[in-house]
């Protein structure tokens, strides 16, 4: 084990093009912690052996080479399902397929690199890790600002794993957040440096994590009085057959027939609550709010329910722009009873970056809308309607003046293929929930459409490549989260406050020797 340990240790001494390619493997080592491996235990191995290069870098720009190769290796592997949705359209963009995760690691490295620089200039032991992590928090929450925001996969995350466990060890994000969450991991996975002292409190840091998350766990219980029965509908349309647009009547006809299993059998187990069904993101093939045919056919499907909630793109005459979009629906005859526009756009995805030298998103793009808000439909609790990628964003979810009983998330995932991607997305889903204290219903194309409570435990789900209906109960919201009500201002004042008292300490031990 020694001799094991010495070797670990010596990978940390080495320089030039070694090191860069020992920080490619840690950090490639580092993304199987996220889901849907969840290997946590890699995270230690991972971050210590970055920890250690900085410690012997020459400085602090050798210390920032070694944060950027290592987020180049993290990000290239975490997001290595880019691709799928480059081969969709491989005739024109083949070239770009082994390209797509590192040129996203390309553009988010420099974060890492400042962390790790930064963290180069406090004097060697406890002091700079604790502000090792805490930089590494905090350049990891600057990734809201990249193009419109790419927070995918935050270090949190990875506690996201199923199970009881997983709900145990999420929910203090009900606090602090997933960034919170983050410089819990950073603070932990650093651990086997610290001294004896370090260690215990790593070890009181863990039994409080844990003590804390059980007991909001088991204190915790669903009521089912207010908010509604959903019926999810997952189509599970190949995404090359949406964009053929040849089978558009048929796919029109396959939702009307699942709207119709799935509101009979919602209707049945609903006792006496109003049913809401929901198509996934842009699930219809074509332009509803144009379509008056269209929408009493949908509601005629959905007869019964109190709304339908339909995914679908908008083309605004006054501005000249598309967006993507999700309508309520409500009976008889299908008028719009409210409508929202994604606020947050996916890069290279809805929208064509301006430093990008050529063209990879179809036509001119979307445009996108202005803010998240609150539905108020009849006869129903209100809810928060989220459009697939904005899910994603911690503190950004719900309208603060006006929160909702519920959030209801259309999603198609269908574009990254049966891999890591939806799963990952999945567990962003999860993590709200936490945050807000608040039920989420997604409803996704090719799957995973799902329900959670408030403490993001699972109730229900559609697994993905399945066509069918997921019908649940939404259980009522819990009281407003600390976090819910102050955001990333928690987690951002941990992170100052870690790094502060980690800078003291290395500034203060200098002065004593």
């Amino acid at each position: 084990m020694t001799s094991l340990l010495r070797k670990y240790a010596c990978l940390a001494r080495l320089h030039g093009w070694r090191a860069d390619c020992i920080m490619l493997l840690a950090g490639s080592l580092y993304a199987l912690g996220f889901p849907p491996v969840h290997a946590v235990v890699v995270l230690p191995v991972a971050f210590c052996l970055l920890a250690l290069a900085i410690n012997n870098a020459t400085g602090w720009r050798e210390a920032a080479r070694r944060g950027f190769m290592f987020a180049m290796g993290l990000y290239s592997v975490g997001l290595y399902w880019l691709m799928y949705a480059i081969l969709l359209r491989a005739d024109d963009f083949w070239w770009l397929v082994p390209l797509a995760s590192p040129g996203c690691a390309l553009i988010l490295a420099p974060l890492s690199a400042l962390a790790a620089g930064m963290t180069r200039l406090v004097p060697r032991g406890t002091g700079r890790l604790m502000v090792l992590a805490a930089l590494w928090t905090l350049t990891d929450m600057a990734r809201v600002y990249v193009f419109s925001g790419f927070p995918w996969n935050p270090p949190g995350s990875v506690w996201t794993f199923p199970g009881f466990a997983g709900d145990v060890m999420i929910q203090p994000a009900a606090w602090i957040g997933v960034d919170g969450l983050t410089l819990l991991t950073c603070v932990l996975s650093l651990a086997p440096l610290y001294g004896r002292t370090g260690r215990l409190a790593c070890l009181g840091i863990g039994l409080v994590w844990i003590a804390s998350g059980t007991l909001r766990l088991t204190c915790l219980h669903d009521t089912y009085r207010h908010n509604p029965e959903v019926v999810l509908v997952q189509g599970n349309v190949p995404e090359k057959e949406k964009m053929a647009g040849t089978s558009d009547v048929a796919i029109f006809r396959r939702y009307l027939g699942l709207t119709r299993q799935g509101v009979a059998q919602g209707l049945a187990q609903a006792g006496g609550r109003p049913v809401v069904f929901a198509w996934p993101e842009s699930a219809f093939p074509g332009l509803l709010m144009e379509d008056d045919i269209a929408r009493p056919m949908i509601m005629q499907a959905g007869k019964g329910a109190m709304a339908g909630v339909i995914g679908t793109v908008r083309w605004l005459e006054n501005d000249h722009h598309w967006r993507n979009s999700m309508a309520a629906l409500v009976p008889p005859d299908g008028m719009p009873a409210a409508v929202y526009d994604k606020a947050h756009l996916v890069p290279f995805g809805e929208y064509q970056p301006a430093f990008l030298p050529f063209h990879v998103v179809p036509g001119e793009g979307m445009t996108p809308g202005p803010a998240v808000r609150t539905w108020h439909l009849p006869d129903v609790a209100p809810v928060g309607p989220l459009i697939c990628y904005e899910v994603i964003f911690s503190g950004q979810v719900v309208d603060p003046y006006d929160r909702p009983a519920w959030l209801l998330n259309s999603t198609n995932d269908a574009w990254y293929g049966n891999s890591a991607g939806p799963r990952q997305h999945l567990a962003a889903v999860r993590l709200r929930a936490v945050e807000e204290g608040l039920p989420v219903a997604r409803a996704a194309n090719t799957g995973i459409s799902a329900v959670f409570d408030g403490r993001g435990h699972e109730l229900a789900r559609l697994g993905w490549g399945r066509q069918g209906v997921l019908v649940h109960s939404m259980p009522d919201a819990l009281p407003q989260t600390a976090f819910g009500r102050f955001g990333r201002w928690i987690p951002l004042f941990l992170a100052l406050a870690v790094g502060l008292a980690g800078g003291w300490s290395g500034c203060a031990r200098v002065k004593d020797s």
